[in-house]
């Protein structure tokens, strides 16, 4: 579904700014930070995505179900290097 809307540029101290509708806002879900570019002669504003945001609260609760563990650890194949002579920084 596209949405349009028609807004103001207001004085923003010595910027410029616009004012995102709600409507649109619930359509993007939770927005904190935006990307701006000029494409073919127009302003595009997209919502900046963390490719892994999130992650530390789902390893936390991992850890605390005990779904924090290595599946494939039967599979592993150590070499005497592996272990006793690695070091972890």
């Amino acid at each position: 579904m596209t949405v349009t809307s028609t807004t103001r540029v207001i004085n923003i101290g010595n910027s410029r700014g616009i004012r995102i509708p709600k409507l649109m806002l619930d359509q993007l879900g939770q927005v904190d930070e935006v990307e701006l570019s000029i494409e073919q002669e127009q302003l595009v504003v997209r919502p900046v995505r963390r490719p892994r945001g999130g992650w530390d609260e789902q390893f936390k609760l991992m850890a605390e179900r005990g779904d924090d563990r290595l599946l494939d650890e039967a599979s592993l194949n150590l070499s005497r290097w592996d272990a006793e002579e690695w070091e972890w920084a």
